[in-house]
C-alpha cells in the first residue's frame, strides 16, 4: 500500500476553485479540470517511496503478476485496467462518445498503419481499448446523457418556432427512430451558422419564458454561451438532461453521446483515452467515424445509487463490466471496513480522514484528495471518519469474454 503522488489536468472546462476547496489548498487562478489515479501512460501516477516517488504503470510492467494478480493479468494483460479521476467542471465538456472494444482494436489498428502519431491532433483512436465510464457526483452535477426518443426531440425543436428545423421535426416524428435520430444528429453536426445563432436566439427566449423543462432550457442556453456559433449546441438539443444529487451516479457505455456541464465527481473507466468529439469543442471532429460508432437509439438514464455489499460498510455502484468496480465506504467515529485483496485498489478520500491499514506494509491516512494504490493480495483496513471512494476490478464478472461490446 503506498500513497499516491496524481497529475491535475488543466483543461479549459475545469473549476478554478472546487478541487482546491475539497483538498484545501490554496487556488492559483487556473482551471483544474481532473485528477487522474492510475497507471495511463498520459499521466501516471507515481508511489511515493522512501527512494522516490515511482510510477504506477512501471512498476507493475516490471512485476504485472506480483501487482494485478494471476486473474487480472490473464483477463487484462500487463496493464491495470481502469483509470479514477477527481472531475471538476465548470464549463461543458465537448460531446463526446467512446468506441467498443472491436472498434477500438480496429481503429487504432488502421491509425498505426497509415502512419498517424500517437499524439496528433486528429488521431481517433490513441490505444485499442473501450472507455466504458461511470461518473458519481460529490456536488450537484448537470450532464447531457443519450438521446432522447424521437417524439420528444422534436417537439423539443417545434418549441423553438424556427421554419428552417420544420423538416427534422417532420423527420423526428414520421421516420423509425435509428433513421430519424441519426439523420437529424448528422444534420446538426454540420449546422450553418446562421442556424446555430438562431437556434441559441430561441432557446435564450425558452431558458427566460419556459413554463415546462425550465431547467433543461437554461442548460442548453448555458451550453450556448460557453461555445458561441458552435454547431454542437444543435446536437446537444437532441440529448437527455440529467441532474444528479451527491451519492447518485450514471454509467456510459460505447456509442453514448454525452457531455458532462458541471459539479464535482468521482469518474471511473476503462484505461482508455479513446475520445470522438461531436461539438462544443475545438478540437478535431472526424464526423465519418463519430457517426459510424455513435448508436442512434434512445434510452432513459438510469439514475444509479449504491447498494451494500455484505453487511459491512462498502456500498457498490452496480456496472455491466469487468474492468472496473466502484464503490464508497462511509465511516462514523470508531467504525472500521474490511476491503478484500483480490485485485489491485486505489482509494480515494473525498471526506474527513481516513486511516488505511495493511498487515504487510502499515498505515497511511488520507484527507481529502488524497489516494493511495495497494497491489492485488493486499488486504486494507479503513477507519477514520468520513468517506472514501474505492476502484477495484470487478471479481464477479470474470465468467465473460473480455471482448464483449457493452452498450
Amino acid at each position: 500500500m503506498d500513497r499516491l503522488l496524481n497529475t491535475i489536468r488543466p483543461y479549459s472546462w475545469g473549476s478554478t476553485t472546487a478541487l482546491s476547496e475539497l483538498m484545501g489548498t490554496v487556488p492559483d487562478g487556473t482551471p483544474q479540470a481532473e485528477l487522474w489515479m492510475g497507471a495511463h501512460p498520459a499521466a501516471p501516477s507515481r508511489l511515493l517511496r522512501a527512494h522516490g516517488p515511482e510510477p504506477l504503470d512501471a512498476l507493475i510492467r516490471s512485476r504485472p503478476a506480483a501487482e494485478l494478480g494471476e486473474a487480472t493479468l490473464r483477463r487484462f494483460g500487463p496493464r491495470l485496467p481502469f483509470l479514477l479521476k477527481l472531475l471538476a467542471v465548470e464549463s461543458p465538456l465537448s460531446i463526446q462518445v467512446h468506441p467498443d472494444l472491436a472498434q477500438a482494436a480496429v481503429g487504432h489498428r488502421i491509425e498505426n498503419a497509415q502512419g498517424v502519431p500517437l499524439d496528433a491532433p486528429y488521431r481517433n483512436y490513441r490505444d485499442d481499448n473501450h472507455k466504458p465510464e461511470m461518473i458519481v457526483a460529490l456536488s450537484g452535477f448537470e450532464g447531457l446523457c443519450g438521446f432522447k426518443p424521437p417524439t420528444h426531440c422534436a417537439d423539443l425543436l417545434a418549441a423553438l418556432r424556427l421554419p428552417e428545423l420544420a423538416p427534422h421535426v417532420t423527420t423526428l416524428r414520421e421516420e423509425p427512430e435509428e433513421p430519424a435520430l441519426r439523420a437529424v444528429f448528422s444534420a446538426f453536426l454540420t449546422a450553418p451558422a446562421t442556424l446555430v445563432a438562431a437556434v441559441a436566439a430561441s432557446v435564450a427566449r425558452e431558458a427566460e419564458t419556459a413554463e415546462e423543462d425550465r431547467p433543461a432550457w437554461q442548460a442548453y442556453d448555458r451550453v450556448a454561451r460557453a461555445r458561441p456559433g458552435d454547431p454542437g449546441l444543435l446536437a446537444a438539443l437532441m440529448l437527455q438532461h440529467v441532474r444528479l444529487a451527491p451519492g447518485e451516479g450514471i454509467f456510459l457505455g460505447a456509442g453514448v453521446p454525452h457531455a458532462y456541464l458541471r459539479g464535482l465527481g468521482v469518474e471511473i473507466m476503462a484505461s482508455s483515452d479513446n475520445v470522438l468529439r461531436c461539438g462544443l469543442t475545438s478540437k478535431h471532429v472526424d464526423t465519418e467515424e463519430l457517426l459510424r460508432v455513435v448508436r442512434a437509439t434512445a434510452s432513459p438514464v438510469r439514475v444509479l445509487r449504491p447498494a451494500a455489499r455484505g453487511a459491512g460498510a462498502e456500498e457498490v455502484y452496480a456496472a455491466p463490466v469487468d474492468d472496473f468496480r466502484l464503490s464508497r465506504v462511509r465511516l462514523s467515529a470508531g467504525s472500521c471496513a474490511a476491503l478484500d485483496a483480490t485485485a489491485p485498489q486505489i482509494l480515494v478520500c473525498t471526506s474527513g480522514s481516513i486511516r488505511l491499514s495493511s498487515g504487510s506494509r502499515g498505515s497511511l491516512t488520507l484527507r481529502p484528495g488524497e489516494s493511495a494504490y495497494a497491489p492485488a493480495g493486499d488486504q486494507v483496513t479503513v477507519r477514520g471518519e468520513g468517506e472514501v471512494f474505492r476502484a477495484t476490478v470487478d471479481a464477479g464478472h470474470g465468467h465473460r469474454h473480455r471482448r464483449r461490446k457493452y452498450g
